[in-house]
Formats: C-alpha cells, structure tokens, sequence
C-alpha cells in the first residue's frame, strides 16, 4: 500500500522517516531532519505532523508513546523496506545519471 499512495519521496518526507529510525517526537523529528540534511532540510511543525498522520494511516511508522500533548514515533519494518528501496531507486538514478552523461555535464 505504501508504495501507491508513495510513488516517490519529497526530501522533507524522505529525511522524516531517516529520522525515524530511531524514535522521536514531532519537535525531535524537525531537529534531527535539519542535523542528518546537515541544514539543506528543514521542515516546521505544519509539515511533520501532516506527513506523520499519512506515514501512520499508511502502516510506515508508529505511534510509541503519548505523553499529553507529546507523541513518539518511529518507523516499522514496512517502513524501513519501503526507505531501502526508496534508497536503490535513488542510486539508480545517481548511476543512470553518471553512466549516461559520460561527462556531458561538465
């Protein structure tokens, strides 16, 4: 189901579910992004919790806790399945790139 309603990863939504590996809750989630991009990334609260809700409704991560007002997440194994191959496709990509350019770009 993920990979439908997923086709391809914004890097906001790609960097989420990186920082997801470890549990985190949403005001973690935005630090770690920016830490991991090293500042290329950075998402507000707006955008975490709007793609939180889609990444659980689609079985990519799970609540783990909810303190008051503060929930933690992190990402299941259908989730981190769904990243590796979001990572091969985009080696794929930085391959067929390279192999095909043959130092046209430069």
């Amino acid at each position: 189901m993920a990979r439908e309603t997923f086709q391809t990863l914004s890097e906001p939504m790609y960097y989420i579910l990186l920082a997801l590996i470890t549990e985190q809750c949403g005001v973690d989630i935005m630090s770690r992004v920016e830490k991991i991009s090293r500042g290329r990334i950075t998402v507000g609260p707006g955008t975490v919790y709007a793609l939180l809700d889609k990444f659980l409704t689609s079985g990519l991560i799970r609540e783990t806790r909810v303190d008051g007002r503060r929930r933690s997440y992190v990402i299941t194994d259908l989730g981190k399945e769904f990243l590796r191959k979001e990572q091969d496709r985009l080696h794929q990509m930085l391959h067929d790139g390279e192999t095909r350019s043959e130092g046209e770009l430069k």
